[in-house]
C-alpha cells in the first residue's frame, strides 16, 4: 500500500520533533550538577547579546562543563550516529543486502589498529585520531585493491575482500593488545575498543565534521542515482549512468565518513547496521528520502545511547556495549517481520 504524502510528511515531521526534543533533552543530563535555569541562561548568554551581562551569575566550572565537555559530546553524538546510519543506508543499498555495516570494507579494525598503535606509542589525542583515521582508510584500501585483483571483479569479491582486511587488522590489535602494558596501555586500548565520546573536543570535531558532513551532503546529492542503481545496472547504464564511477563515489563517501567517525568514538557497532532498516520502514526505498531520515534517526539514536551511557549508573557504560545490547533485539525483531527472501 502506498503512503500518501500527508501521512510522509507527519511522519518526518514527527521524526524532527523527536529528534530535536532528545538534543535538547540531553543539554540538561550530566553527573555535574546544573540547574535548568543555569543552563538555559548560559545558553542565551551565547545567543542573544543582552544576556552577556549576566554572565557572571554562574561560576566558570558550571560554564566548562556545559560548554567544553558536555555540548561536544552531544554534538559528537549527533555528528557520528548521522554518519555511520547514512554510511549503513548507502552500503546496503550499492550491495543489495541488508547485513551489510559501515564496517563491512574493514574500516573498523584498521582504524581501531591505528588507534591501539598510537595509544601504545603514547601519542596525543590528535594523533591517535588522526592514525586511527589513517589505518581505516587504508584498510579500504587495501580492500578495494585485493577485490581489484581478483579474477572475479564483483561486489562480493569486494565484501570477502573486507573480510579478509577485517580479520588480518583484527589480528594485529590482538598482538598490539598481547604486548601492551597490562596496567596502563591495555586498559587504554580496551576502552577505545569498546566506545567512547568522552573525551572529544571541539579541536576534534573541527578535523572530523567537515568530513563526515560532506560524505553526508555527496551521498544526499546521488540520491536519485542510487534509486536507478537499485533497479539494475544495465538500466543504470540505459539512462547514462556510469555505475562503475557511481559506486566509487558511495564506496569513498561512506568510507571517508566511517573512518572520520570512529577516529573520535572508537568502534561502535549496530548505528550503521539496525537505523537504516527503522529508516526504510518510515520512508520507503527512496534515498532522496532515505539518507536524511536515516542521519536524523542515527543522531537521535546515539545522542540517546550516550545519555544513558553516562547518566545510569556511577560509572560510564562504553557506548558499544549499550548499542550492541540494544541493537541486536532490535535488529532480530526486524528480520522476524521480514519478508522471506528479504536478504536476498
Amino acid at each position: 500500500m502506498k503512503r500518501s504524502p500527508g501521512r510522509n510528511s507527519l511522519g518526518k515531521l514527527l521524526i524532527v520533533l523527536s529528534v530535536s526534543a532528545i538534543f535538547l533533552g540531553s543539554l540538561f543530563i550530566g553527573r555535574y550538577p546544573l540547574s535548568n535555569v543555569k543552563i538555559i541562561d548560559m545558553l542565551l548568554s551565547k545567543i542573544l547579546p543582552v544576556y552577556r551581562q549576566y554572565a557572571g551569575l554562574w561560576d566558570k566550572n558550571a560554564e566548562t562543563v556545559f560548554f567544553l565537555i558536555r555540548m561536544p559530546r552531544i554534538l559528537s553524538a549527533v555528528l557520528v550516529g548521522s554518519g555511520l546510519a547514512v554510511a549503513g543506508a548507502a552500503l546496503q543499498g550499492l550491495f543489495r543486502n541488508p547485513l551489510v555495516s559501515p564496517y563491512i570494507l574493514g574500516v573498523s579494525s584498521g582504524a581501531g589498529f591505528g588507534a591501539a598503535l598510537a595509544i601504545l606509542l603514547s601519542l596525543s589525542t590528535v594523533f591517535i585520531q588522526i592514525s586511527a583515521f589513517g589505518f581505516g582508510i587504508a584498510a579500504v584500501g587495501l580492500s578495494i585493491i585485493i577485490s581489484g585483483s581478483a579474477k572475479r571483479n564483483g561486489t562480493l569479491t569486494l565484501v570477502l575482500s573486507g573480510i579478509i582486511v577485517s580479520s588480518f587488522f583484527t589480528a594485529l590489535i590482538s598482538l598490539l593488545k598481547y604486548i601492551a602494558d597490562p596496567t596502563d596501555k591495555l586498559p587504554a586500548i580496551v576502552f577505545w575498543l569498546m566506545g567512547s565520546l568522552s573525551s572529544v573536543s571541539y579541536r576534534e570535531l573541527s578535523i572530523t565534521a567537515p568530513v563526515i558532513v560532506a560524505g553526508i551532503a555527496v551521498l544526499l546529492l546521488i540520491g536519485w542515482q542510487m534509486n536507478v542503481l537499485a533497479m539494475g545496472e544495465e538500466e543504470a547504464r540505459s539512462l547514462g549512468i556510469n555505475s562503475t564511477a557511481l559506486k566509487a563515489v558511495v564506496i569513498t563517501a561512506s568510507a571517508l565518513i566511517t573512518a572520520a567517525s570512529v577516529s573520535i568514538s572508537g568502534i561502535i557497532g549496530w548505528v550503521g547496521l539496525v537505523i537504516p532498516h527503522i529508516a526504510r520502514i518510515a520512508t520507503g526505498p527512496d534515498y532522496r528520502k532515505l539518507i536524511p531520515v536515516s542521519a536524523l534517526l542515527g543522531a537521535g539514536y546515539l545522542i540517546l545511547m550516550d545519555d544513558i551511557s553516562r547518566s545510569a549508573v556511577s560509572v560510564e557504560i562504553p557506548i558499544g556495549i549499550l548499542t550492541a545490547v540494544i541493537g541486536a533485539p532490535i535488529f532480530a525483531q526486524i528480520m522476524r517481520r521480514s519478508k522471506p527472501g528479504w536478504i536476498g
